[in-house]
């Protein structure tokens, strides 16, 4: 028998190299979607609990931001700069029932940047629609008499009718604000519709749109000071003076109202900012958007649990398909990748379902508030960015499971 040679030293021996199993991207997304396209139903349930998810995170940012632009533009519209102006206890021996100076309109006025003022005195009187309606059914409506230009200074508006002016501030007029002509039944002032405020009619000449910055005008019959004093004999000393300052003066204007609205006591006034309620209305918003993010997060959270289960019941279903992709070449790797990339892709197709319930959801509501409409990019991108990387916590342990299965105790269980 003779010597055997080395491969390397024999003659036409030619060597050849077994080739390296590949798997290209569309190779990776055909393989990866197999499972999807083959169990529908069940696909399209474990991508809606995705969904949930991130439509109602997508929501909630959607419709904070939209009401977010909507309080900006209305804050816009009326202005930071309008000042109210009070009498307040004061420290120590305070007065019991404050009220502003008799000069401090006047002297109010006289400040360098004020641009308008006017002042705004409560009137003991109740309002009602009939002189038969009972004297405690007052429906929480006040009477306020006000100088003409109140409206000019709060930026407001008539939705009907008109403004109380020098000769009306005289006469037994008065218009209602926003709430009360709900409150009273009262839509339109054309047939000179007229109300019961203190004993003595009064014709309804005007319905105010509501008054963001003066709430208490919503809910208030405005008459003029003349009348107030003539007919009800009421005591027109201001009780609220609004101001209207130059914007870029405001802090400074604030500084010094006290001392020349009292003198003798400054700290018995009492300022305010109106517009700080809209924006402490802003503030609240965001509290109540961390809570309904929370609530989404944890809906995303379930959304990925289901998808985790469906993941590992798809791997235990196609065992016999892990083995004979094995036998024929497949690396763990491959195996690894296909069924990640299954659980990205059904996350992926949550997350753009969820993206687009969410912005539809923020349409719709803003449509309905008359908002201007704000979809975040941030909510968008995070939205997606959130189901890809839940999907892909989901299916790394069901994938790393398939791809520790031997081919021979997989195919045996064919």
């Amino acid at each position: 028998m003779g010597r055997l040679l080395p491969a390397r030293l024999l003659p036409n021996r030619r060597r050849t190299a077994v080739p390296s199993s590949a798997l290209h991207t569309i190779d990776v997304m055909r393989v990866a979607t197999v499972g999807l396209r083959t169990r529908r139903m069940r696909t399209a349930l474990s991508a809606l609990g995705i969904a949930i998810g991130i439509a109602a995170m997508v929501a909630v940012l959607g419709i904070s931001e939209s009401s977010r632009a909507d309080l900006l533009s209305e804050l816009d519209d009326l202005g930071t700069n309008l000042l109210s102006v009070q009498a307040g206890t004061g420290f120590g021996l305070g007065a019991d029932d404050p009220i502003l100076p008799e000069t401090a309109d006047a002297m109010l006025a006289r400040i360098g940047p004020v641009e308008a003022s006017s002042s705004v005195t409560s009137v003991t009187a109740a309002v009602y629609r009939t002189d038969l309606v009972p004297e405690d059914l007052t429906g929480g409506i006040s009477v306020k008499a006000a100088d003409t230009d109140l409206l000019d200074t709060l930026v407001g508006s008539v939705a009907d009718g008109e403004w109380l002016d020098a000769v009306r501030s005289d006469l037994p007029v008065t218009v209602l604000g926003a709430v009360t002509a709900q409150r009273l039944g009262i839509d339109d002032v054309a047939d000179g519709v007229r109300v019961w405020i203190g004993e003595e009619w009064f014709t309804v000449i005007g319905i105010l749109d509501e008054l963001p910055l003066a709430p208490d005008i919503d809910r208030s019959a405005i008459i003029g000071t003349g009348i107030a004093a003539s007919l009800l004999d009421a005591d027109i000393t201001p009780e609220i003076i609004h101001l209207r300052v130059d914007p870029e003066q405001v802090d400074a204007v604030q500084d010094v109202i006290p001392a020349t609205t009292n003198p003798e006591n400054p700290d018995q006034v009492e300022v305010s900012r109106p517009s700080d309620a809209i924006e402490a209305r802003a503030a609240a918003s965001d509290a109540f958007t961390s809570l309904f993010l929370g609530l989404g997060a944890v809906a995303l959270l379930v959304g990925g649990v289901g998808i985790a289960n469906v993941m590992v019941i798809s791997v235990l279903e196609r065992r016999s398909e892990i083995g004979l992709r094995r036998a024929l070449g497949a690396t763990r790797r491959h195996v690894t990748i296909q069924f990640l990339g299954e659980s990205l892709v059904l996350s992926g197709l949550g997350g753009v379902l969820g993206v687009a319930l969410g912005a539809g959801v923020t349409v719709g509501y803003g449509m309905i508030r008359s908002w201007p409409v704000v979809i975040p990019s941030v909510a968008v991108a995070g939205g997606l960015g959130a189901a890809l990387l839940i999907g892909a916590f989901a299916g790394l342990y069901p994938a790393l499971r398939a791809s520790r299965l031997s081919p021979t105790d997989a195919l045996r269980t064919v």
